[in-house]
């Protein structure tokens, strides 16, 4: 799948690929397809105007994250959802910024705290936390930057989201999650402790995971896996 691109006005677009991938991602997770199902491969074309080439990439990219299976001349059915699998997700999450936010500190030393810092008191300074998105991102997107790392870079990208599109809107208490991890990060960078922050990044993936495993099994999306799976 190809990646967004910066348009000539400076706004990044996404590809009609990427939409097609988010589309069905969001489907799968509002347990729209369930299990087993053919993705309608006509139906989501037409939805999003869209050629059926796209939506084969996609799928191919669908494929190589987990979400859907490719068979040969019958098209793509969605793969089941478990808890473990959502556990390892973010476990493999955990493993890769715990080695980043230490090389991060390794590799840009007070230069990383500085900007850190600069942004928990930016997070203190919100009002409304539900609008505080943005701004967390940006603090992991930081600490990833101060790894200086082209290939941790290029890991993360391969590593598909199981949450399709507003993370914070349908985990709203990852939020509470986030402002309880940052602090206690940017203290123990600020001591020089990059092992303590790394196992803050671990404890704060082990918490995100406990969040959205309770979500998806509000949502019944373990319960049609085990139905299915039964069947």
């Amino acid at each position: 799948m190809t990646t967004a691109e910066p348009s000539g006005d400076g706004i990044v677009r996404t590809s009609n690929g990427e939409q097609a991938a988010l589309y069905v991602r969001r489907l799968i997770f509002d347990g729209d397809l369930r299990p087993g199902e053919r993705v309608p491969q006509d139906d989501i074309a037409k939805a999003l105007g869209i050629s059926r080439i796209p939506l084969r990439e996609a799928l191919i990219a669908l494929e190589r994250e987990g979400w859907v299976t490719l068979e040969m001349h019958r098209g793509a059915f969605v793969n089941a959802v478990d808890e473990r699998a959502v556990r390892d997700h973010y476990k493999l999450f955990s493993l890769v910024y715990a080695f980043t936010v230490k090389e991060a500190l390794d590799r840009s030393g007070s230069e990383l705290v500085e900007r850190l810092a600069e942004i928990e008191q930016e997070l203190r300074a919100i009002d409304d936390r539900a609008t505080s998105g943005p701004v967390l991102l940006r603090f992991h997107a930081t600490v990833v930057d101060g790894a200086r790392s082209n290939r941790i870079k290029v890991v993360l990208r391969a590593m598909s989201t199981i949450v399709p599109d507003d993370f914070f809107g349908v985990v709203p208490n990852a939020i509470g999650i986030e402002y309880s991890t940052i602090p206690a990060m940017v203290r123990a960078l600020e001591r020089g402790d990059g092992d303590a922050a790394a196992a803050e990044y671990t404890k704060f993936f082990e918490q995100l995971s406990d969040e959205v495993v309770r979500v998806m099994r509000e949502r019944g999306l373990f319960d049609l896996a085990h139905s299915e799976q039964a069947g």
